[in-house]
């Protein structure tokens, strides 16, 4: 099993703070973590910005209010994918950033995350200071001002029509599914400026419909559609934009394996970072390939770390995190999108050869306590004899959720069955101890 990262945080997860808004995530929760943020750094000037979801205004005032409260100035850029605020932060100076999203969870939930002053994420440490300074007096500073920040979409779209300017895409017609989310201005317009054909589903937010049986999370619409269209390719992003999946003209899902796997011999980097749960075949793949394979826990911020010290450019999750750090250090949903447009050149998603799958079975138990997983002895029993029966033919990987109270139980083997069965052992086990 995966060892966690070592932390003492209590409110942030592996993707920033999350939760129910308006009961655990509260106005006077976000104005407490962005006024004790914007203290830690000593910001002067910070980027708003958030995603579809109806909390999200809320959430933008009171965050605004704790950054002025710390003597900073708010500036707001309303709606936009994630990748936008590091990519806004290195183009205009800010020193830090703040995205409100909850990505992929229902609109009921909302999240905060920070963005340092040189883009990235802020790391566990910071984030563990952030929280032992919520409890602390005000400080006695000048206070800031609230600003909207006019033209972030525009600059958005600027940078990456920037790197993506030699890429033509007349012709090519390709199927959007933007979640009703941050991307669904964002992605239709790149498209259509790089020439192509856009048609565009879940592309209407109301406040409520965000992620709601659309998107990354729920492929079976796009599917239905590309199977029954004549398109090049299909892409879902999730409600933040800062992952993508894809489906091809049969209605065969392209995750982020082999997303990865595609931009990665495309750009014929010397090495890439992804995590424990990316498939058996990336790895064999990347060898055929003589490509350094680096493996984090699950998470794009250890994926970025490794990134960073190894001085690599690419790398993302199963789950259509992909990171290339040539153009912004984040996920970002459109740019891997359009690089997967760039490595196919003029072949179609169908026409994939990036890597071989080994079957994959995963399954999310909701349990009573997901650090339970750490002193389960049945279950690491059950782990441990799994994964002799499979040694050298697959493998056996029970990880806890990093924001939600489930324990993701994943096997790989020759057979879906044999993967199915397999997992299906571990589940009961899982249930039995654990629930």
């Amino acid at each position: 099993m995966e060892a966690a990262p070592a932390a003492a945080r209590k409110l942030f997860g592996t993707d920033g703070v999350r939760g129910v808004a308006g009961e655990f995530v509260t106005a006077e929760l976000a104005l407490a973590l962005a006024r004790a943020a914007t203290a830690r750094v000593d910001a002067k000037r910070v980027l708003v910005i958030r995603d579809t979801r109806e909390s999200g205004e809320m959430l933008e005032a009171a965050v605004a209010a704790g950054i002025a409260a710390a003597g900073g100035d708010a500036l707001l850029g309303g709606v936009l994918p994630t990748p936008g605020a590091p990519l806004l932060i290195g183009r205009y100076g800010f020193d830090l950033g703040v995205v409100l999203s909850a990505s992929h969870n229902p609109y009921q939930d909302n999240g905060i995350k920070f963005f340092g002053g040189d883009g990235f994420k802020l790391s566990d440490a910071v984030e563990l200071e952030i929280e032992r300074m919520l409890a602390a007096p005000a400080p006695n500073t000048q206070l800031g001002r609230v600003r909207r920040f006019h033209g972030a979409l525009e600059d958005y779209l600027r940078a990456l029509h920037e790197r993506f300017l030699d890429l033509d895409l007349s012709g090519r017609r390709v199927l959007l599914d933007c979640a009703h989310g941050s991307t669904f201005e964002a992605a239709p317009e790149m498209f259509r400026r790089l020439g192509a054909h856009v048609d565009v589903m879940a592309a209407a937010p109301d406040g409520r419909n965000i992620n709601a049986g659309c998107g990354s999370t729920h492929l079976d619409p796009l599917r239905e559609a590309m199977a029954s269209g004549d398109y090049h390719a299909g892409f879902a992003f999730d409600g933040d934009g800062d992952r993508v999946l894809a489906v091809d003209r049969r209605g065969t899902v392209v995750d982020g394996d082999e997303l990865i796997a595609l931009a990665a011999t495309h750009l014929n980097v010397p090495g890439v970072a992804v995590t424990v749960m990316t498939n058996y075949g990336f790895h064999a793949a990347m060898r055929t390939a003589g490509i350094e394979v680096a493996t984090t826990p699950v998470g794009d911020r250890y994926v970025l770390t490794e990134l960073r010290e190894r001085g690599w450019a690419l790398g993302g999750e199963q789950s259509g995190h992909i990171i290339d750090m040539g153009f912004v250090p984040s996920g970002d949903g459109i740019a891997s999108a359009l690089l997967a447009m760039e490595a196919l050149g003029d072949g179609e998603l169908h026409e994939r050869h990036a890597m071989e799958k080994l079957p994959q079975k995963l399954v999310n138990v909701r349990v009573r306590d997901r650090t339970a997983l750490e002193g389960a002895t049945e279950v690491h029993a059950a782990v441990e004899h799994e994964s002799a029966a499979l040694e050298g033919r697959g493998r056996v990987l029970l990880r806890p959720s990093g924001t939600e109270p489930l324990v993701r139980v994943m096997v790989e083997a020759p057979t879906v069955e044999e993967a199915e069965t397999v997992c299906s052992r571990l589940v009961a086990k899982v249930e039995a101890e654990l629930t």
